[in-house]
C-alpha cells in the first residue's frame, strides 16, 4: 500500500496497525494536516487506551484496580472487587452481547462497586499514595502527546468510566495534566472538609454510556464548535459514543487499541475504528499522526 498516509505517518505501516480504508484514512489526514491545530481536537478513554494493558508480562492496573489492588484497601474490597470483575468483565467483552444487553449489568457492577467504596475511608492523601504504589502506567509517549496538545492548544476531552480522581493523579505523577486544554469527564469522588471521600458527585458513567453523559449537554461542545476535525481513541466499541456531543465534526478518524483477544475481536474492531492498534502499549501512531496534522 504505497500511499501518502504511509509516507506521512510511517507508523501506521507496522505490522501490528491495520487500515480498514486507507482512501478515507488519507482524504481525513489530508484535510486535518491543511487545517493543522486550528480546528483539531481529540477525545480519548483513558483505562487501556491511554494507559497500558501490560508491561513487562504483566497485567496494568485500570483506575478501578489502583484501589482493588492496593494493601491500603480493607480485605473485603478487594475480595467482593475481584469477585464482581470476573462476573461483570466477560460480560463488557462478550462480542456476543448488544451493548442493550450489557447496560443494565455494567450499571449494577459499577453501582455495587460505588456503594462499596464509600465505606473504605478513603482520602485525598491515600488516593495520591496508592496511585504511586500501583502498576498504573501511562502509554511509552503519552507525556509526548500530552505536551504536543497542550503546545498547540488543542483540546483534549479525557472521557472515562473509570475514576476520575484516579486519572488526574496519575497524570500528575507520570506526565503533566494541563488544566488549560485538557477536560476529565469520569466518576469523581465527593469528599468532606476532612478530605475524606463520602460518595460521587455527579451521574454514574460506565462503559456504555458515555454518549448519554451531562458533557454532551453541557457547553463543552459547543465552546469548540469550529473544531470540525476529531481524533477519537478507545478500547472498546462503548468508546464510539464518546463524540456524540460533537455534532459540528466534518472530519474525524477513529482509534481503536485492541489490546487481547485479538482474533476474536479483529473483525468487530475493523467494523468500526478506522485505525487499529494491535498489543501496543505505546502511543506512536497518535503521536505519528498528530505530527503529521501539526507538520513536525
Amino acid at each position: 500500500m504505497n500511499r501518502i498516509i504511509f509516507t506521512q505517518v510511517p507508523e501506521l505501516g507496522r505490522s501490528n496497525v491495520r487500515v480498514k480504508d486507507p482512501v478515507h484514512v488519507e482524504n481525513a489526514l489530508k484535510t486535518m494536516m491543511k487545517d493543522a491545530q486550528h480546528k483539531l481536537q481529540v477525545i480519548a478513554d483513558f483505562d487501556w487506551t491511554l494507559s497500558k494493558c501490560t508491561e513487562d508480562g504483566k497485567t496494568c492496573s485500570t483506575t478501578h484496580s489502583v484501589l482493588g489492588e492496593s494493601k491500603h484497601m480493607p480485605e473485603y474490597y478487594r475480595t467482593e472487587t475481584r469477585r464482581l470483575k470476573d462476573i461483570y468483565m466477560p460480560i463488557e467483552f462478550d462480542p456476543t452481547k448488544t451493548v442493550e444487553e450489557k447496560i443494565p449489568k455494567m450499571i449494577e457492577w459499577y453501582s455495587k462497586n460505588h456503594e462499596l467504596l464509600v465505606t473504605c475511608h478513603l482520602t485525598k492523601q491515600l488516593i495520591t499514595t496508592m496511585v504511586r504504589e500501583s502498576r498504573a502506567r501511562l502509554r511509552d509517549g503519552c507525556k509526548e502527546f500530552f505536551d504536543q496538545l497542550h503546545n498547540m492548544e488543542i483540546p483534549l476531552l479525557l472521557f472515562s468510566a473509570g475514576m476520575g480522581d484516579i486519572i488526574k493523579e496519575t497524570i500528575q505523577q507520570q506526565a503533566t495534566f494541563y488544566p488549560e486544554n485538557m477536560k476529565i469527564v469520569a466518576n469523581f469522588f465527593k469528599f468532606d472538609d476532612t478530605d475524606k471521600m463520602v460518595g460521587f458527585s455527579g451521574d454514574l458513567i460506565h462503559t456504555f454510556n458515555k454518549n448519554e453523559n451531562s458533557v454532551h449537554s453541557g457547553d463543552y461542545f459547543s465552546n469548540i464548535r469550529h473544531r470540525e476535525n476529531l481524533l477519537l481513541m478507545g478500547d472498546s466499541l462503548g468508546d464510539l459514543g464518546m463524540a456524540k456531543g460533537a455534532d459540528n465534526v466534518q472530519c474525524s478518524l477513529k482509534i481503536g487499541f485492541l489490546n487481547f483477544q485479538v482474533d476474536k475481536n479483529l473483525d468487530l474492531y475493523m467494523q468500526n475504528f478506522d485505525i487499529v492498534i494491535i498489543e501496543d502499549e505505546s502511543l506512536d501512531v497518535l503521536n505519528g499522526l498528530v505530527r503529521a496534522i501539526l507538520g513536525h
